[in-house]
C-alpha cells in the first residue's frame, strides 16, 4: 500500500486530501484568504498550530517587487542578495529569479533522487495538481511559486525564509505584519556544516503577490 502510494506520488497520479476533523484543528485553522495558492492544504496541526503566530505582529519596511508572475522568486532573490550586501539591477533580479525557479524544476522534475530527498515538497504539489502538470507549468517564466518552492529553496540555498501577511488582512486594521509560515530556520544557527544566515522575510498579500520586507 505504501509503496503504491509513493509510486503514485512520484509519477503525479496520486489524488488525496489531508484532513483533521478535531475540534482543535477547526478552532485554530488559519483564515481563508482568496486564492491563497502559496500554502498546501495541510491540516494546521501538522505544522504545530497557528494561534501563537497569528497573535504576533512585527514591523518592517516594504520593498516592492515587480508583479510579473515570478514575484516570489524575484523577492527571494532580492532578499538573499540584500543580505549579502549585493544590489541587483533589474535584469540581474530577473535572471536570479529564473535561476531559482529552474533549480526547483531540476530537483523536482528531472531527478528521481531529488524527488525522494524533497518528498515533502512533492506532497505539497500533488495535493492540488499532478506532478506532470506541475512540471509543465514550472518551465514558464510567469510560474507562480509558493509552498513547495519554499520547501526546496530553503534547504537548497540553506536560507531561512519567513512569510508574512499584512496585519490589516487578518485583524482588519493595523500597519504591521504577521508571520504565517517559516522555512529553513535551522540555518539561522551556526553548525559545522554551515554559517548562520539572516532570514529573508517575504510579504504575501491577498492579491497573490509577494514583496520583500526589510
Amino acid at each position: 500500500m505504501v509503496a503504491t502510494l509513493l509510486a503514485r506520488l512520484r509519477d503525479g497520479t496520486a489524488k488525496f486530501e489531508l484532513l483533521d476533523d478535531s475540534a482543535f484543528a477547526l478552532a485554530h485553522a488559519p483564515p481563508a484568504w482568496p486564492r491563497l495558492h502559496c500554502f498546501a492544504r495541510i491540516a494546521p496541526s501538522l505544522r504545530g498550530g497557528w494561534s501563537a503566530a497569528l497573535n504576533k505582529v512585527e514591523h518592517y519596511g516594504v520593498q516592492r517587487v515587480t508583479g510579473d508572475g515570478r514575484c516570489m522568486f524575484r523577492a527571494l532573490a532580492k532578499g538573499m542578495a540584500k543580505n549579502k550586501g549585493i544590489p541587483l539591477a533589474p535584469r540581474e533580479e530577473v535572471e536570479d529569479a529564473d535561476d531559482l525557479r529552474m533549480a526547483v524544476k531540476e530537483i523536482i522534475c528531472d531527478s528521481e533522487t531529488g524527488r525522494q530527498e524533497y518528498e515533502e515538497a512533492v506532497i505539497a504539489i500533488t495535493v492540488e495538481q499532478s506532478l506532470k502538470r506541475y512540471c509543465q507549468r514550472i518551465r514558464r517564466p510567469d510560474f507562480w511559486g509558493g509552498e513547495s518552492e519554499f520547501l526546496v529553496l530553503s534547504r537548497l540555498c540553506r536560507q531561512p525564509i519567513i512569510i508574512y501577511i499584512p496585519e490589516r488582512e487578518y485583524h482588519g486594521r493595523g500597519n504591521g505584519f504577521i508571520p504565517i509560515a517559516e522555512y529553513g530556520l535551522e540555518f539561522t544557527k551556526n553548525t559545522k556544516q554551515w554559517k548562520k544566515k539572516t532570514p529573508v522575510r517575504l510579504l504575501y498579500s491577498g492579491r497573490n503577490h509577494y514583496d520583500l520586507l526589510v
